[in-house]
């Protein structure tokens, strides 16, 4: 198990690798180094959570059902969360480890800002300020919705946050206050406002690994999503590519370019830098890409009946490829990358690229604004294009057909007798994210925002397990050496 430093907001000390003491007696210490636009370039590299939501977040899900005894006894890391339990695990892949990976880059970016409000010439530092405003609100926003409550308007003033950290810190147990959901958000989206602004992709080397405009609008229109501002979301949207059109970045899994590929290919080019649907790539130490088709509560053949297999509104075929065996299924969405920690040996680290956000978020997310606000046209604009690159015939007849498989309303209306339009488009939506983020942890931000409940059921029938809408197990457990700094953990 890895050692954590037990404060909050691991500052650069993590990134140096210097000791915490000789750290707080060294002067001049790191930032006295950093002071050029390039060197806090290289600094902002570490501003994102180098650590991965995506395991405890699928597990806890609909997405994960039970494979049986077949499949082992079970991770710690998977099964906790499938059994709506605090996880026991602080490794790799944990909620502890995200915890403190999301902490240690608002360090990074804190330090980064501290590093340009005393710089002579700040003017020269404009494009890495809005990178790490936004990486700092990013963290934070990612933060408040694991380890807090949902956002609700009629609640988020009294509900408990988590600490907003803007200053680099200098003290070994620093004191912090959660305050409320609605502090938090209301910093993040001053950070944001302020940062996207200044934002340029001419200072990055590799674009898709920072807050580019671009990032930026995307992820405004995941946090607008939470916040209920549906005109934001839709304006966000419409700016992340030119000319708000989406479609031509979409991955098409219906083409027969890719439907020839081979899986290990099809793996690399998911989370490739030059695909053009994926707007925000990061790397995370992560053990993901190695067992997430192995786990023993994933993706089981019941799962891919009710979801990749079941009929949709459209009529067609969902055109997923499924691969693995009866206790491996999966999408070829990962390959890990194993870095050798012993060159004499076989130990090491592995790493996954983690899309942060895609093209198809952005469209799911404005096409459910706009069923929000009551613009059906173009929400079913959105999701016909999406079914475009995603449906066709038949596995036999690979074609998608667009007067055959259009979504229209008699359609949504037939398919889920629903009481409303609005209703209806929702459910198209949200049943069509839950196919495409499948092993993405996508599907349980949804859950939150919608109240959804999640049951599950063993393998045998024996037992089954509800968490209901108001169940405080649907907030992640925070890590207990924060009672240290005088917060309080969440309840149980």
């Amino acid at each position: 198990m890895k050692n954590y430093i037990k404060y909050i907001a691991l500052i650069v000390l993590v990134i140096s690798g210097t000791s915490c003491k000789k750290y707080l007696e060294t002067a001049p210490d790191l930032r006295a180094t950093v002071n050029t636009p390039a060197k806090v370039s290289e600094l902002l590299v570490t501003a994102y959570p180098h650590a991965n939501y995506q395991v405890f977040c699928e597990a806890i899900s609909d997405n994960a059902e039970d494979k049986g005894i077949e499949a082992g006894g079970g991770d710690p890391l998977n099964r906790d969360p499938w059994f709506f339990e605090d996880v026991r695990s602080r490794d790799t892949d944990s909620p502890d480890f995200y915890w403190y990976g999301c902490y240690k880059a608002i360090a990074a970016a804190n330090q980064a800002l501290e590093v340009i409000r005393n710089a002579d010439n700040p003017q020269d530092y404009v494009g890495q300020k809005g990178e790490a405003l936004v990486a700092r609100a990013y963290a934070h926003f990612m933060l408040v919705t694991i380890f807090s409550k949902v956002y609700d308007p009629a609640t988020a003033g009294v509900d408990p946050g988590i600490p907003y950290v803007l200053e680099p810190e200098k003290e070994v147990v620093k004191k912090y206050s959660r305050k409320t959901v609605a502090d938090v958000y209301e910093q993040i989206e001053k950070d944001l406002v302020e940062g996207l602004p200044l934002l340029s992709v001419v200072n990055y080397s590799v674009p898709k690994y920072h807050f580019t405009p671009a990032a930026a609008h995307a992820f405004a229109t995941r946090f607008y999503l939470f916040k209920r501002d549906y005109t934001k979301v839709v304006e966000h949207a419409n700016l992340v590519f030119p000319g708000g059109d989406i479609t031509p970045n979409l991955r098409d899994f219906v083409t027969p370019t890719f439907r020839k590929l081979e899986p290990v290919a099809m793996s690399m080019l998911y989370s490739n830098a030059t695909n053009p649907a994926n707007i925000l790539l990061q790397e995370a130490e992560s053990w993901w890409g190695r067992n997430f088709a192995s786990y023993r509560y994933a993706l089981t053949i019941g799962l891919v009946n009710k979801t990749l297999w079941a009929s949709n509104v459209s009529g067609g075929t969902w055109a997923y490829g499924i691969y693995g065996r009866e206790l491996t299924y999966n999408l070829r969405k990962y390959k890990e990358h194993f870095v050798y920690t012993n060159q004499g040996g076989d130990t090491g680290n592995g790493y996954n690229m983690i899309p942060l956000f895609s093209a198809e978020e952005v469209l799911f997310n404005r096409a459910e604004a706009n069923a929000q606000l009551g613009n059906q046209t173009d929400a079913l604009k959105d999701l016909n294009a999406f079914g475009s690159k995603r449906l066709f015939v038949s596995s036999a007849n690979p074609v998608y057909s667009a007067a055959a498989h259009e979504i229209t309303v008699d359609k949504i209306n037939n398919f889920y007798s629903s009481k409303s339009i609005k209703e209806g488009l929702i459910k198209t939506i949200l049943d069509f994210k839950r196919a495409e983020f499948m092993f993405e942890g996508i599907r349980w931000f949804d859950i939150l925002r919608h109240n959804l409940p999640v049951v599950h059921t063993t393998a045998d029938l024996t037992k089954t397990y509800v968490l209901g809408p108001n169940d405080p197990r649907r907030v992640f457990q925070i890590p207990k050496e924060v009672e240290m700094a005088g917060i309080e953990r969440n309840p149980r």
